[in-house]
């Protein structure tokens, strides 16, 4: 059996990483992560938040407010203006939009849906079938071939090249978008797996969130509704030893991709999926980002100032989510080696913020501990923050690329990803080997 290896969790590469959005620069450019109108307004009785960054969000947004195509933010602040929070919220959901009301802490958790979210673990992992562990697969990659897979990884879960890269010879068939889920599979990635992510032709993306969180993986496009590009992904599916899924619960049911469908279709898979609000309850089908769990849930009241809500200074609930969901992975792919089964990896973002607002109290002092000195006036405890010792530059295929390191860091890891992001969308759908 082999040691494990030292691990190195260091505080400055966790706060570069939770913020690698905002530091990934293309030849100098960066991305301006929110639309104009996805932020807070004041309604007749609070405040809603609305997340408006993709077109047909901000016009569904728009439509519900009774405001034609392309009002700007005057516009927006002065319909809200007359709704209650409540009301705004029901109305822009009902348009397919996205809006919450902002809660405070007790109110999410007195209602349906935060007492659902209060019963559940911070994170799933469920074994759902007695499948032999991986050695062989029964389907072909998108080439035809036949592939090695997970079944080239030691008796521990670890590939073939050992601690340096544990998951060296996984497929990861990515179907994530925004940050949590990419950050998953990016992270995977890093750790040796094949990911590739595949996305609708039809559904828009940015290429800056790409340069941030494609680090180390392939992107294709498949419509699934299309007969000649189902059967590619039908191939892939069936040569994949992971599925990461990030879309709201139920929209890929249709396409026969939902947990259990694909339990049922590919004994020995681990399918991981990751939501917004939770797949159940009320809202277990509502679409959501992090700034709107943020707004539901109590932190924004918590992070706001003098009655106007506020944000986490860094996206937490998407990056959180996305290295538990890596974490699952992991060991759901470490069990399936040692004693097989189709395995259910499950999170939330909902989840997280429970976690953060309710499960990180500090703790009591120790007996005979004391108290640490306070800093004197005008003295910062410990050193003061400076990213730039985790950020790193290389050439990328469209341009110069700038990006923060991952902050999973152990010896003999890798100490960044094999290969930069390359353009949304371009790469061949098939495994490389």
């Amino acid at each position: 059996m082999r040691a494990v290896p030292r691990v190195r969790v260091d505080d400055g590469a966790v706060a570069t990483a939770f913020h690698s959005e905002r530091f990934a620069t293309l030849d100098g450019r960066r991305w301006d992560g929110f639309a104009p109108l996805s932020r807070f307004w004041r309604t007749s009785d609070g405040w809603v938040r609305t997340h408006a960054n993709y077109p047909h969000h901000e016009a569904r947004l728009l439509a519900a407010l009774g405001l034609p195509a392309g009002s700007d933010a005057d516009a927006v602040a002065g319909a809200l203006a007359g709704w209650g929070a409540a009301e705004a919220e029901a109305a822009v959901y009902a348009a397919g939009g996205l809006a919450v009301a902002v809660r405070e802490a007790a109110e999410w958790d007195a209602s349906e849906q935060g007492a659902l979210v209060a019963e559940r673990p911070l994170l799933e992992l469920e074994r759902l079938g007695d499948a032999p562990g991986p050695g062989r697969r029964t389907g072909g990659d998108g080439d035809g071939a036949a592939g090695a897979g997970a079944g080239g990884s030691g008796p521990d879960g670890l590939g073939p090249d050992g601690l340096g890269a544990p998951c060296a010879g996984v497929r990861v068939l990515d179907l994530t978008r925004v940050l949590a889920g990419p950050v998953a599979t990016r992270t995977l990635a890093l750790l040796g797996a094949d990911v590739l992510r595949v996305d609708a032709p039809g559904l828009p993306e940015s290429q800056e969130a790409h340069n941030d969180t494609g680090l180390g993986k392939r992107s294709a496009l498949l419509d699934l509704a299309h007969g000649a590009d189902r059967r590619i992904f039908d191939e892939l599916l069936d040569a994949a030893d992971v599925v990461v899924t990030g879309y709201r619960p139920g929209a890929l049911d249709r396409f026969g991709l939902a947990p259990e469908a694909l339990a049922e279709r590919r004994p020995g898979l681990v399918v991981a999926r990751l939501s917004a609000w939770g797949a159940y309850g009320p809202w277990g089908g509502r679409r959501g980002f992090d700034s709107l769990v943020q707004a539901a849930t109590g932190i924004a009241l918590l992070e706001g100032d003098e009655g106007r809500p506020g944000a986490l200074p860094a996206q937490a609930l998407d990056h959180g989510t996305g290295y538990l969901v890596a974490a699952g992975v992991l060991r759901a792919l470490t069990e399936r080696r040692r004693g097989g089964g189709t395995w259910r990896v499950e999170a939330a973002l909902a989840q997280t913020a429970r976690w953060l607002t309710h499960g990180t109290e500090p703790e009591a002092p120790r007996a005979g501990a004391t108290e640490p000195e306070a800093p004197r006036a005008g003295e910062r405890p410990g050193r003061p923050y400076e990213p730039g010792a985790w950020l790193v530059e290389r050439d990328a295929p469209l341009g110069r690329l700038r990006h923060a390191l991952s902050p999973v860091s152990y010896e003999g890891g890798p100490a960044d990803w094999a290969r930069p992001p390359g353009r949304w969308g371009a790469d061949e759908p098939r495994w490389t080997a």
